[in-house]
């Protein structure tokens, strides 16, 4: 047998192997690295600032990572006050030809250490290329080294280039948490990251799902109903309530032990790290549409094929076709 037929077998010995299934005992790792996806506007980085907070006041050393171009992580952390990003830090020492430092772009509130990537103005780059190149960064910073208990990582959900799956892809998080509603678009969007974890576990990734933060609940129970169809816990509900609406306009952070609210927080903080990564099972799009009722989704409808008629706006005909056809020897 020759060295490429070797080679060959070895390659297909190696794909006929199952990966290694999901690790469900206590993570052991020193820094538990989590990554939350959540659609636009599902109140991830709300979740997330205050889950950060509430961890800090339980004596956890956290760090928080915006990966989110909108940098609203941070924001919300810091009272509507944003930060300078890694990404437009980065841009401007460049061009003075100095070295970007961990004072340039980390900044600490109440025990909570904090930094946002960023991304590029409309029509002027890559936001993937933008997170890709940030981690690039925190890397020369020395982020293998440095002491937390948890990093938690604010990801963009419905945003699907290399970059925003960067956690998933390289098993750079031990889990994934998502975040949604009982809406259509959110579930569509944490089924999306279900996905993408089975995908990158069939090509030998170790990332798993921890579980779904619903926030906005409202008591209709699509998002219990998702959770427990693509067979992932949930960690916390937040509900649909006018007080919380407000505080989180106003950039006010209401994890706190002396908030009304805290308890949910310091709930979701415990779940959060001690839930272990389980391998979903995600929907398909019928499946998806099935936690809904058929009047709110139109999953009543029935597709009819066009014909070449409907695509004229009037009858047609076949023609002929002018193709050579040679018989055959």
């Amino acid at each position: 047998m020759s060295a490429f037929d070797e080679s060959l077998a070895a390659l297909r010995d190696e794909a006929s192997q199952e990966p290694d299934p999901v690790h469900t005992g206590p993570v052991k790792s020193e820094t538990q690295i989590i990554a939350i996806y959540g659609k636009g506007g599902s109140g991830k980085s709300f979740a997330l600032s205050n889950l950060s907070y509430m961890m800090a006041q339980q004596g956890k050393r956290v760090l928080l990572i915006g990966c989110d171009p909108k940098s609203d992580t941070t924001s919300l952390l810091f009272g509507g006050k944003s930060c300078p990003t890694i990404i437009e830090t980065s841009a401007r020492k460049k061009l003075a030809g100095e070295e970007v430092s961990i004072e340039d772009v980390c900044f600490q509130r109440d025990g909570v250490f904090a930094m946002e990537l960023g991304g590029p103005e409309v029509g002027r780059g890559c936001g993937g290329r933008g997170i890709i190149h940030g981690f690039e960064l925190l890397e020369k910073l020395g982020f293998h080294d440095w002491g937390f208990d948890y990093v938690l990582l604010d990801f963009l959900g419905d945003v699907v280039c290399g970059g925003f799956g960067l956690p998933i892809a390289r098993d750079m998080c031990q889990k994934v948490i998502v975040v949604g509603s009982n809406d259509l678009q959110s579930l569509y969007v944490a089924n999306n990251v279900c996905k993408a974890v089975e995908y990158f576990r069939k090509m030998g990734g170790n990332v798993g799902v921890a579980g779904m933060i619903i926030n906005k609940d409202d008591g209709t129970g699509e998002a219990q109903a998702f959770a427990s169809a693509v067979g992932i816990p949930t960690l916390c509900a937040i509900p649909a309530n006018e007080d919380i609406r407000r505080k989180s306009a106003n950039y006010q952070i209401i994890g706190t032990t002396e908030s009304e609210w805290g308890p949910i927080f310091a709930e979701l903080a415990e779940n959060v790290a001690t839930a272990p990564p389980v391998r979903p099972t995600p929907l398909d799009q019928d499946g998806l549409l099935g936690l809904f009722s058929p009047e709110d989704t139109g999953g009543n409808v029935t597709l009819k094929p066009a014909t070449q008629a409907d695509m004229r706006g009037g009858s047609w005909a076949p023609k002929p076709s002018l193709e050579v056809v040679y018989d055959t020897v």
